[in-house]
């Protein structure tokens, strides 16, 4: 289901494509096995509540997901989206709090998102910085100036607008959330550019080989600058999402939601190195871990016991990552 990376110089198109669509396969009787074994296990997990309310909770990561995997395929990083998700909750209850007004405030948090995708995308593909250093600088900058400007305390949401709520606790047909159908929508979309329109095949291209995507005629510098946009403003709609479901603006929000987002990423097949993944994978292992993650809760399982299955998934993931990359390219 995925395009291939310019490495097909070694490995040919097909082959790539038909590697990320086993994987795919796998992903997805992985997903369905997760579910089935805790079907049978976890009191209530089976159920038409629960599946939705791990749909809402997926929504978050699934959003932001979206840019996190295209910035990886074009062959850079974002670390920067958990900070993010904390620092546009501020310009977007302020300014609703103050207007009384959810576009205006909508309006304030995706141009501070905009802004933030612009920093990262010109020092990265114009300055020429290494794309770990800028996102780790502006996400410690973010989280800092969020702690330095709320004082360690949160801002309510004192405009409590009905349609803002509605974005955490509404439901289409009163079943699944609306934040769930948002993700969906932004997933199919961005599935369509990146598999289907011309500026996906450039971001494959680009993250496969920059060189050759740049003697192909692409603007190297250009679609990496854009891949920076699209994950900051994806991040901010997350971010948006979230605020409505903690009625504030929190310094301590979206803490580690970045590596949630990286490891899920990295489990849906979307390659470290660029060129080589899909959305579909990448939303496949948000579910993965999402479910996994539930269904652990509803066997009582620890909190410290989550994490280190989930850093083992990882670990896991990168491995076979390397393993199919250099199977692909011949190595």
């Amino acid at each position: 289901m995925s395009l291939a990376s310019t490495d097909t110089v070694k490995a040919g198109p097909s082959m790539l494509a038909r590697l990320v669509a086993r994987q795919e396969l796998a992903l997805l009787l992985c997903l369905i096995l997760v579910i089935a074994f805790f079907s049978f296990t976890a009191e209530n997990f089976f159920s038409v509540r629960n599946i939705t309310n791990v749909l809402g909770q997926a929504s978050l990561a699934l959003t932001a997901g979206i840019g996190c995997a295209i910035v990886f395929i074009s062959g850079e990083v974002d670390i920067s989206i958990g900070s993010l998700l904390a620092t546009i909750a501020l310009p977007l209850i302020i300014i609703m709090n103050d207007t009384n007004s959810l576009l205006l405030g909508i309006s304030g948090a995706l141009l501070f998102g905009l802004t933030i995708g612009v920093v990262n995308g010109y020092l990265t593909a114009y300055a020429g910085i290494n794309s770990l250093i800028v996102t780790l600088g502006t996400m410690f900058i973010m989280r800092g100036g969020v702690y330095l400007y709320t004082g360690q305390r949160a801002i309510p949401d004192d405009a409590a607008l009905d349609s803002f709520i509605a974005l955490s606790d509404g439901r289409l047909f009163n079943v699944v959330p609306y934040s769930a159908v948002i993700a969906i929508v932004l997933l199919a979309v961005f599935a369509y550019v990146t598999q289907h329109r011309p500026f996906g095949r450039q971001i494959y291209a680009v993250g496969g080989n920059p060189e050759v995507a740049r003697l192909a005629g692409y603007d190297v510098r250009r679609v990496k600058f854009t891949c920076f946009i699209i994950s900051a403003l994806l991040a901010t709609v997350a971010g948006i999402i979230l605020a409505a479901r903690v009625g504030s603006a929190q310094h301590t929000a979206g803490l580690n939601f970045e590596f949630q987002v990286v490891a899920a990423t990295v489990l849906g097949g979307v390659s470290l190195a660029g060129g080589i993944g899909s959305l579909t994978g990448m939303a496949l292992g948000v579910l993965i871990l999402q479910f996994l993650s539930n269904g652990l809760r509803g066997l009582g399982l620890p909190t410290e016991w989550q994490l280190v299955i989930t850093g083992m998934i990882i670990i896991a993931a990168v491995a076979f990552d390397e393993a199919k990359r250099r199977r692909a390219i011949g190595g």
